[in-house]
């Protein structure tokens, strides 16, 4: 089953004050009086996730898969929606409103993906991965370990080792077997079935080191109810493989209505053809870009051919090994921040920004770099982690995934996952405090992963033409995903076309574009396009501001301002900034 986008991508926050860093003002605290009870009616039927983000009292539960969940869920998002629209009327602070809109938008929103999931598409849940990420968020090293000894409980939930309680793996079965005769429904594509048998074992393997590393007595017997959720889960996946496998759909095609509602959940506002119009207007004027930088790096290293496909894969030949990834990556963090500092870009936190290798399970899960949340409800200083794989496990050849371990590369990826990328973002979140409306029901991935694409630009004009190229392939990619992902989810494309184009366009390896393909077709469908519309209306309203404060605009200011609006969609932040930054009219162009 897929969640909201709200649980999906595990954002939240609250202003830090909560926990003692800074003075909660008044309208924050009562909009997260509002905020809670949204988040206590999602707690209900993915504690799992509420859990991950700091809510309390949920470590135990487990994903509610009984009889009648969906109905269940959709009256209590109706029911939380109509109680916000009501104290509207109440509320005086301009901000508590606005805020109570965010929610109300949010849980309508919600109410309307579940009904279109429960209208069209086949119940389908990928439960070892659920589990493990359950399991990872609670038993992860910035996790309090009073809360570990909770794991142990839910292990025993999930196992149906407690009177009253069903196996949850038998739980999904007859979800899905109520509707399985229903011809009319969508079931999951092949592929995926196919995908998500085969990295059963790395989830639960990820599991078992989980809890072998908690290195809490008070977890012990965990073996034995870990063989026993093995053992269930094996019996799921073959269930799987004999009755829902035969009914998979040989195409990766969505209904059209999912993919739509995929595109606003993710924050996609552009209808789908004008989005792949815009975005093969910019690929190919990237492409050029790259074409006249390539020619020069060509001639100072006496390469012979000065092709950008050429030059990338020349690039690529100055792997670093993986024992030396995380120091490079390291150095490369120091010497951005040291730039960001002499060209007063941003203002950069106190604390130390995370790099590690990914684990197994967690390249399973996520073959691909991305920052790994601490908790943002109650965060007392747990920090966000840059989290960088080596391979990819479902990839279909041997090749390398020579993407993200190639000196020129080190650079764009530093300042996208870390900083002034997403771990700059959410670090100013926490320790500058928004509320939770803004920080977790006002997000989507527009949001983050276009600020992190329009941090890459801002910092290629002060790093080495080497690295600057990178950053151009950086968004090469991510133009060619804002209009291979709709292409592929409107059937303009073929899957194996899509990765073609980006093995031999874009040089990526086989790996990488195996991975991207998955993020399309069926990981998060739509999601892709996120990175190339949040940068356009970040580079835009950048735009907007610059022109309406002529001389007064300072840049370093001006990216303050925005990460300490939380994350907030692009319509809500252009609003903020010509509200509340920009102070007086636009001037008249030619005018300076």
């Amino acid at each position: 089953m897929k969640r909201p986008v709200q649980l999906i991508l595990a954002a939240a926050g609250v202003c830090v004050a909560s926990v003692g860093w800074c003075e909660s003002p008044a309208w924050i605290t009562q909009s997260n009086h509002y905020s809670d009870v949204l988040l206590a009616a999602q707690a209900k039927y993915a504690p799992e996730q509420a859990s991950g983000f700091g809510v309390e009292g949920h470590d135990a539960e487990i994903i509610d898969l009984k009889v009648g969940t969906v109905t269940r869920e959709e009256a209590d998002m109706d029911a939380v929606a109509k109680q916000f629209e009501a104290a509207l009327g109440s509320e005086s602070d301009p901000r508590v409103k606005e805020d109570l809109q965010i929610l109300i938008k949010a849980a309508r929103d919600q109410l309307t993906t579940d009904q279109l999931h429960d209208r069209l598409l086949l119940p389908y849940f990928d439960l070892p991965q659920t589990i493990y990420q359950g399991f990872q968020h609670l038993l992860d090293k910035r996790t309090a370990k009073s809360r570990y000894p909770a794991a142990l409980v839910r292990l025993k939930r999930y196992i149906g080792a407690q009177p009253g309680l069903v196996p949850v793996a038998t739980l999904a079965r007859q979800r899905i077997e109520e509707r399985l005769g229903d011809g009319a429904l969508t079931a999951p594509w092949s592929v995926e079935l196919e995908q998500n048998l085969k990295n059963q074992p790395q989830y639960l393997s990820g599991i078992h080191d989980l809890f072998q590393k908690s290195g809490l007595k008070g977890l012990k017997g965990w073996e034995k109810e870990l063989a026993t959720l093995g053992t269930q889960l094996d019996g799921y996946a073959a269930w799987v493989r004999s009755a829902v496998l035969p009914r998979a759909r040989t195409s990766n095609l969505l209904p059209p209505e999912i993919y739509a509602d995929n595109l606003k959940q993710f924050g996609v506002t552009m209808d789908p053809r004008e989005l792949m119009d815009r975005a093969l207007f910019t690929f190919a004027q990237t492409r050029d870009e790259m074409q006249a930088l390539s020619a020069v790096i060509a001639r100072q290293h006496g390469w012979k051919s000065g092709d950008y496909r050429a030059v990338m894969r020349e690039l690529k030949k100055q792997r670093i090994p993986n024992d030396r990834l995380l120091a490079v990556y390291r150095d490369r963090l120091t010497a951005i921040e040291q730039i960001v500092r002499d060209q007063h870009l941003i203002s950069l936190p106190d604390r130390q920004a995370v790099i590690r290798l990914a684990t197994a399970a967690e390249t399973a899960a996520t073959p691909a770099p991305h920052l790994s949340l601490p908790r943002l409800i109650g965060n007392t200083g747990e920090a966000g982690e840059f989290v960088l794989p080596t391979s990819n496990p479902n990839a279909e050849s041997k090749a390398e995934m020579d993407d993200f371990n190639y000196d020129a590369i080190t650079w764009d990826l530093t300042a996208h996952e870390a900083r002034p990328g997403h771990e700059l973002q959410f670090a100013a979140m926490l320790e500058g405090g928004v509320s939770t409306a803004r920080a977790l029901f006002a997000f989507n991935s527009a949001n983050v992963e276009g600020w992190a694409l329009y941090s890459e630009a801002f910092m290629k004009p002060y790093l080495p033409p080497e690295a600057q190229l990178a950053v151009l392939s950086a968004r090469l990619m991510r133009a060619a995903r804002a209009f291979l992902d709709p292409m592929l989810n409107l059937g303009m494309l073929k899957p194996e076309q899509a990765k073609r184009i980006l093995m031999d366009e874009v040089v990526l390896s086989e790996p990488l574009a195996k991975e991207e393909i998955d993020r399309y077709t069926f990981m998060a469908p739509g999601q892709a396009t996120s990175y190339f519309f949040g940068y356009s209306k970040l580079e835009t309203l950048r735009a907007k501001t610059e022109l309406a404060m002529g001389e007064k605009f300072n840049t370093q200011a001006y990216h303050d301002f925005i990460v300490a609006q939380g994350l907030l969609p692009p319509e809500l932040l252009e609003k903020v900034v010509m509200q509340d930054y920009v102070k007086q009219p636009q001037p008249a162009l030619g005018s300076r």
